[in-house]
Parts: structure tokens; C-alpha cells; sequence
């Protein structure tokens, strides 16, 4: 009768039953894998946020700040202008996009609807690189949860932790697909803004004030060598590790996670308020997270006896400073938060994974004209296809989360975004430039990690995020190849221009 257990498990049945009830508002395909383009923009707001903001807000967000200061805060900076971005220039413009181009449900849809040529082609790649980066990012989920049980349940494998931490999120993705997951988005949202703002606060408290708190961070500045106030570096390669970080705001114009939210509301105009209202709780959700990274290191300065509760991962912190601190109770609200973030992003990546198996293999290419009912059940199977293989990528316990998201990140930041972007703008663009850039983008990002990165750490040198390379490979040679190709069909350019009257006129 732990009180932390109960209101854990009040949780897991909250979502579960949520599920249930979006089981029986789901009639057919666009239901399950959009929602019937039916989401108000409190919904929208808070789904997208949700969405985005997996288990790395308040685990590995936290770590990173905790572990080297406000250097990391650039992350959070770099996020927020690259999200305003994203809702005011791209959501209105890809809801009427998608709508006017087939009603494409998924982004490989609307790219074959778009452009008009090589459709069959600008789908298998499209799709094929939404399946191999969200395997990996559904795998960040996963190890995220892990460590979550891990931390509740004392002497838990991590293996065990793994399933169930997996568990209840198939579940429910599996049962209520797009309406499942964006209804518990929103509780899962309202669930972490309250952490993040409780616990900065209590640990706040807990010190004694700014005084205290700015004396605990000296001391262990002094101790470990670390400037953890410097939010503006002093040398040349602290500036390009904080372009680095910054650099994560080039990545919301590419997930499309978070682009399916768009797509999925229910009119240009509720978009409006949606961005008011996702960016606010964004604000709020990662001053949160910088705050209880940046005021655990003061916590921990001055506490050093209880530093065993965060049993060497720095990735801890908030789970830490959360039992250290709080009652049973709250304590398990709190880690249910945890558990919310995990769940709302690796819901909709294996839904999004799902869709792109379903909508654009298995409908495109096997069964054109497969029945409503068939492509439900066969999303459904998709998605516990993928979650398994996901669980397998995670399998190995030294997994980091934000490495795994980061990764990631840059290979849908830097495949789609800088097709999306003018997909919305230029009607010039054509499908080779697109395809071009697309293959562009993900290979310069698979290549940094794998090459590049490591050959400059080795000689010593600053490392850079593979995502700025690779949005310029992607967004130069989308234009090049664009310009020195044959202009689009008349067809193309004229539905490109109904669709930017249509957003005219409907703001």
C-alpha cells in the first residue's frame, strides 16, 4: 500500500482506460492514424508539446545542466526559437498543404502528393527514413522508461523495466491509435508542466534561498573545475558548443511527429490559439528542466550525503531531488510526469512509424485498395512490429537518452525540414530536388556521427552537431538540384497556389 505505487498505478489505468475510450472513436484509417482532422487548439497545443518533450525534458535535459552547467541551456534557447518558428511559419501552411494535396495523412503522402513526380519513389524513401531515425528515437523512449522503473521498483532488472515500461504505451497505441495518443497527451502534459514547476521550487525551498543556493553552485564550481554559471562561453570552442546546442531548434521543422499535430487540427484558424498555448507550456516546461538541473548541482553541493540517490547517473537528477524531497504522494504524481513524457513521445513515434509501414508500403504498394477495417488492424500490427524492434535497439542498459534523441533529432531536423519549409513557400521546388536533398540530409547526418565527429574528438578538436551539416547538405542541394532541373507541372503549380490562397484567406 505504497503511496507512491498507488497513485503511480492510478496513472497507468487513467491512460489505459483513455485508450479504450478513443478504441470506440476510431471508425477507420484516417481516424486511427489522424484523428479525422478533428483536434481543437488546446488538444493541438498540448499534444504537439507533449509529443515533442519526451523522457529527455526531465531526465535528460536535467543531466546534461546538472553535469555541465548552463552551457547546455542553449538546448533549451535554441528550442524554443526554432518551436515559435515552426508553429507560426509552418502549421497553418501544412494543414491546408496536406488537405488540398489527396488529404495526405503522412508526411511521404503529402511529399508524393507535392511534387507531383517520382510519388512512388518520394514514399519509399520518405518512409524509410521515418522508420530507421523513430526506431531509434521509439528505442530513447524505452530506456527512458526503463530507468523510471528502475528507480520506482527497487532490484528491478533492467531488462524487466524495459518491458514494462514499454507496456502500457503499446497498449493504448495499439487500442485507440491517433485519438488514444493525443487524448492522453494532454494529461500527460498537465502532468508535467506540475512537476517541473513543483520541483524546482521545493529544491529552492529546500536551500534556503539565493544566497544559499548561489554559494552551494561556487563550492562546487571550485571543487569540480566546472563553470556551471556561464551561459555565454569565453572561447572558441565553448561557442561551438553552444551553436551546437542551439542548433536543436533547426529540428522542429522535420519531425513529423510533431507536423502530424498540425495536420491533424481542425481548422488554420484554432492554430492560432494553439501556438499561444503550446509555447507557454513550453516555456514554462524547460525553465523547469534547466532549473532542476542547474539548482540540483547546489542541492547535491550542499547535501554531498545524499548523492548515493543518484546511484552515478547523472540522468537521475530530477528523480533524486524528487524522492529526496517530496511525500509518498507527490512522489508518485511526480514520477507518474516522468513516465507521461516517456509515453506521449514514444506513443505517436510508434504510431507514426505505424502509418508509414501501413499508409505508405502496405496501401501504396501491396493493397491498393485494401478495406478501412484491414488497414486499422494492420497499423495496429505495425505497431507492436516496431516497439519490438525498438526494445531490442534499447536492450543495451548503458543506453544514454539524450545521445539516442539527439541523433535522432538531427536525422529528421535535417532530412525533412529543409524540404518542408520550401514545400510550403517555393512552388519552383521540383520532386528531384526534394529527393535529393532528402537522401542528402539523413546520409551527411549518419556520416557525421559515424565519421566525421569521432576522427575530430580523436585529433582533439570541438565536435559539432550533425544536424547543421546536414540541414545545409539537404537545403543546398534541394535548391540546386531544384533550379537546374525542369520546372513543375502546370498542375503542381497551380495547386500550390490554390493552397497558398486558400491559407490567405482562411488566417
Amino acid at each position: 500500500m505504497n503511496p507512491m505505487y498507488i497513485t503511480f498505478g492510478i496513472y497507468l489505468v487513467a491512460v489505459l482506460l483513455i485508450g479504450l475510450a478513443a478504441y470506440f472513436s476510431t471508425r477507420n484509417f484516417d481516424d486511427y492514424i489522424l484523428g479525422g482532422r478533428s483536434l481543437g487548439p488546446f488538444v493541438t497545443a498540448m499534444s504537439a508539446g507533449a509529443s515533442d518533450m519526451s523522457g529527455w525534458l526531465l531526465m535528460g535535459l536535467p543531466g546534461a545542466i546538472y553535469a555541465s552547467g548552463l552551457i547546455e541551456a542553449w538546448i533549451a534557447i535554441g528550442l524554443t526559437i526554432g518551436a515559435y518558428f515552426n508553429w507560426l511559419l509552418v502549421s497553418g501552411r501544412l494543414r491546408v498543404h496536406t488537405e488540398l494535396n489527396n488529404n495526405a495523412l503522412t508526411l511521404p503522402e503529402y511529399f508524393a502528393h507535392r511534387f507531383g513526380e517520382h510519388g512512388k519513389l518520394m514514399k519509399v524513401v520518405s518512409a524509410a527514413i521515418i522508420l530507421f531515425f523513430f526506431t531509434i528515437y521509439c528505442a530513447s523512449g524505452i530506456v527512458a522508461g526503463a530507468r523510471l522503473f528502475q528507480s520506482l521498483f527497487e532490484g528491478m532488472s533492467y531488462e524487466t523495466a524495459m518491458w514494462l515500461g514499454a507496456g502500457a504505451t503499446i497498449i493504448y497505441t495499439f487500442i485507440g491509435g491517433f485519438l488514444a495518443v493525443s487524448w492522453t497527451d494532454t494529461l500527460q502534459a498537465s502532468l508535467m508542466i506540475f512537476a517541473l514547476i513543483l520541483a524546482p521550487v521545493m529544491v529552492y525551498l529546500a536551500l534556503g534561498g539565493a544566497a544559499e543556493m548561489n554559494a552551494a553552485i561556487a563550492q562546487a564550481a571550485t571543487q569540480s573545475g566546472v563553470q556551471y554559471s556561464q551561459l555565454f562561453p569565453t572561447e572558441g570552442a565553448g561557442w561551438l558548443a553552444a551553436i551546437s546546442a542551439a542548433a536543436w531548434g533547426l529540428g522542429y521543422f522535420g519531425q513529423p511527429h510533431i507536423l502530424a499535430r498540425f495536420m491533424a487540427a481542425e481548422s488554420v484558424k484554432s492554430l492560432h490559439s494553439a501556438r499561444r498555448i503550446g509555447m507557454t507550456w513550453m516555456i514554462l516546461c524547460l525553465g523547469g528542466a534547466v532549473a532542476v538541473g542547474y539548482f540540483g548541482i547546489a542541492y547535491f553541493g550542499a547535501n554531498p550525503a545524499d548523492v548515493g540517490a543518484l546511484a552515478g547517473k547523472k540522468e537521475r537528477i530530477f528523480i533524486a531531488l524528487t524522492t529526496l524531497l517530496f511525500n509518498p504522494w507527490i512522489v508518485g504524481i511526480i514520477l507518474s510526469a516522468i513516465l507521461a513524457a516517456v509515453m506521449s513521445t514514444l506513443s505517436c513515434q510508434l504510431l507514426l512509424c505505424s502509418s508509414a509501414i501501413t499508409e505508405d508500403f502496405y496501401k501504396g504498394f501491396l493493397r491498393p485498395n485494401a478495406p478501412q477495417k484491414e488497414l486499422v488492424w494492420i497499423g495496429r500490427i505495425m505497431v507492436l512490429a516496431v516497439a519490438v524492434i525498438a526494445i531490442l535497439i534499447a536492450a543495451d542498459p548503458e543506453s544514454k537518452v539524450l545521445q539516442l534523441v539527439e541523433f535522432a533529432w538531427a536525422g529528421f531536423g535535417a532530412a525533412f525540414g529543409p524540404i518542408v519549409i520550401p514545400s510550403l513557400f517555393w512552388k519552383r521546388m521540383t520532386a528531384n530536388g526534394a529527393l535529393a536533398g532528402m537522401i542528402a540530409g539523413a546520409a551527411v547526418v549518419v556520416l557525421w556521427v559515424q565519421v566525421v565527429n569521432p576522427a575530430l574528438a580523436n585529433a582533439g578538436m570541438a565536435t559539432l552537431y550533425e544536424i547543421i551539416p546536414g540541414f545545409i547538405a539537404c537545403g543546398l542541394t534541394t535548391v540546386v538540384v531544384s533550379l537546374a532541373g525542369k520546372a513543375p507541372a502546370e498542375e503542381i503549380c497551380q495547386r500550390f497556389e490554390k493552397a497558398d490562397a486558400d491559407y490567405r484567406a482562411a488566417k
